[in-house]
This record gives C-alpha cells, structure tokens and sequence, in this order.
C-alpha cells in the first residue's frame, strides 16, 4: 500500500510539472517576456553603449570682439571639444539647457573666465580640457613628454556589466511573476480546492513549480548569454559549473519568493501588488544598471541583503573576473538563505482556498 501511494506521488508530481510546461508555452506573452524580451534589451542597449568615437564636449565661447574670437580659436585646435560662438545670453540658455558644458568667456588682459555647474561632470571635465587648450593656445609647454596606448579590454565596455544585470533580472521576473500569477489564477478559478481532494500535498504541489523552472531556465540562460556572447562578445572566464550553480539556485530561490508571495493572495491585483512592492526595490538598488556601491554606506548593509543584489554580484564576479567558489561563498549563502526560507515559509503559509 505505502509503494503504491509512493508511486502515484512520483506520477502526481511528474505531471504537475508537465502541466506547468503546458501552462507556459500556451502563453504566448509569457515566452516573449521570458525569451524574447531580454535579447532585444540586451541588444538595444549594446547597441547604444557600443565602443564607438568619443563624443566632442560642447562648449560655448561669448562673442566678445578680437579677444573671443582668439579664444574661439585656441579651443578649435583641440579636436575633444566642439566650439560654439554664441552672444552672452544665448551662451547662458545653451548652459542652462544643457546643450553646452560649459561658457568660456574673454575677460581682457589675456584672462580668461570659465562659467559651469561643478555638479555636473561634463562640465568639471571639459573646464580641464578647456584650459588645456587655452594654455597651449598662449605658449605653454609640458615639461615631462607622456605617451598613450589606448586599450579596448573585453569585460569593461557598459555591455559586459549590463549583461549579468539584465540575467539576473529576468530571472527574478521569470520566477516571481511566473509563478505567482499562475498561483493566484488558478485560486481565483476555484481550481486549488477541486486539489484539495487528492492524495497530492502542498509540497508537492508547490515543488512542481520550481522543477518546472529549471527547464525553462536551461533555454532562458542559453538564448541571452549565447547572443551576448556572439553578438557583443561578452567575456565568461568563470567555470561553466559555476555559471550553471549560480542561475540554479537564483532561479530556485526567486521561485520560492515567488511561492511566498502567491500562498494567500486572493486576486490577481492583490498578488501584483505584493511583487511589485518586493521587486522595485530590488530593480532600484541592486545594481542592475549601475554599481549599487553608489548608494550611501548606511543603505548597503539593506542592499546586499537583498537577493538580486547577490544574484548580480555572483554572476558578475563569476563571468567576468572568473571567480572561484570560494570569493563567491557569500553571495551563495545569501541566495540559498533566500531559497530556503522562502520555500519553507510558502509551505506553512499556503492556502488552497
């Protein structure tokens, strides 16, 4: 008696987890925003972020008789910058707007007067390349002779440290709305108290969601990483192993998350609102774009708790610096601590009505 009800939760559970593949592919938005969306992300702001020519600083020279147009002059030899000779108040309008960087303006007697926001790095760094051109305009030379060697190094370009980023986000939009949705809607339907019936548990139940999302994971990961790879050529110098271990138990514990959240929620707009509450903060903070080490140091002991923050951190470290297991014990635990906890927490917490 016990083998057989041992075998027909095996098959119970084999099948629960077909009919979350079921539920997925007859969901043409779900496989645009899991497969396809990403890419085209990825692709735009590679694409938007790609090496290309520096751009020239914009910078306005007041027209101001011979001595302004002597400054005009020493700046155009910089190639760096792009010179605009404007009146005074046009000048003022071209700063306040934005569209210069900073106003040069002829005082007399040779000097010079430089007008910009010190707040704004484009302005403090065309004020140095500005006076370097004024300077050289008037004579001076440098005492020490330097050279340059320009270096394109493969994992500092924007696109290899949005890469990670964009992963580790749609894994957490995979798995927290993914399978919230698909909870709450099938409580909504009164399908969950027509399961109360059968000899199925919570865990098992719930453990259907997480197996089915490490299939879909393998293609999700595959799709993005393999256009990076080949389109922008972001570098992966970590271990395959590795790679695979940290989108595993990131998608695992998202999933969980995910779980948590839908274990009692009633409607569809209730459930929406609980994950856009636990995943806005992560979007903002943990770095998906930009560096999360911009944030004050009283805010990063609450942003590296959170498990985005980890996800990103891990796969960065791992892809681009080639970390091994040991640097990345600690993001590890934090994602594991996530995993377990949330799971262990959605099977308490979980309603079927």
């Amino acid at each position: 008696m016990r083998t057989e009800r041992r075998r027909w939760r095996s098959h119970s559970l084999v099948q629960l987890t077909l009919v979350r593949y079921r539920e997925f592919i007859r969901e043409p938005e779900a496989v645009f925003w899991v497969f396809v969306f990403p890419i085209l992300l990825t692709a735009g702001l590679g694409i938007a972020f790609r090496n290309q020519a520096p751009e020239r600083t914009a910078v306005a020279v007041v027209e101001s008789g011979e001595g302004g147009v002597r400054l005009a002059e020493a700046l155009r030899a910089n190639p760096d910058l792009s010179v605009q000779s404007l009146g005074d108040s046009a000048a003022r309008e071209a700063l306040r707007t934005g569209r210069v960087a900073l106003i040069a303006v002829a005082a007399g007697r040779g000097a010079v007067e430089y007008r910009f926001d010190s707040e704004r790095p484009e302005s403090r760094a065309a004020r140095l390349l500005v006076d370097d051109a004024v300077q050289r305009g008037a004579g001076r030379r440098d005492p020490v002779g330097v050279r340059e060697r320009q270096v394109s190094e493969p994992g500092s370009r924007y696109v290899d440290f949005v890469v990670p980023g964009l992963l580790g986000m749609n894994i957490m939009g995979s798995g927290i709305w993914g399978l919230g949705f698909a909870i709450v809607d099938a409580r909504r339907k009164k399908l969950l108290k027509r399961l109360i019936a059968t000899p199925m548990s919570r865990t098992q139940y719930l453990a259907s969601f997480l197996l089915s999302r490490i299939t879909m994971l393998v293609v999700e990961v595959a799709l993005l990483l393999g256009f990076a790879v080949l389109v922008f050529g972001v570098p992966l110098r970590g271990s395959w192993g590795m790679l695979a271990l940290i989108c595993l138990l990131s998608a695992l514990a998202f999933s969980a998350l995910g779980l948590l959240l839908a274990s009692r929620a009633q409607t569809v707009e209730g459930v929406s609102g609980l994950m856009n509450l636990i995943m806005l903060p992560m979007w903002i903070f943990s770095g998906v774009f930009f560096s999360a080490s911009r944030f004050p140091d009283s805010l990063q002991p609450f942003i590296q708790a959170l498990p985005l923050t980890a996800v990103i951190d891990a796969l960065r470290a791992s892809m681009l610096e080639g970390a091994s297991a040991a640097r990345l014990l600690p993001e590890l635990g934090v994602i594991a601590l996530w995993l377990v906890g949330s799971f262990v927490l959605a099977v308490r917490m979980f309603r079927w009505r």
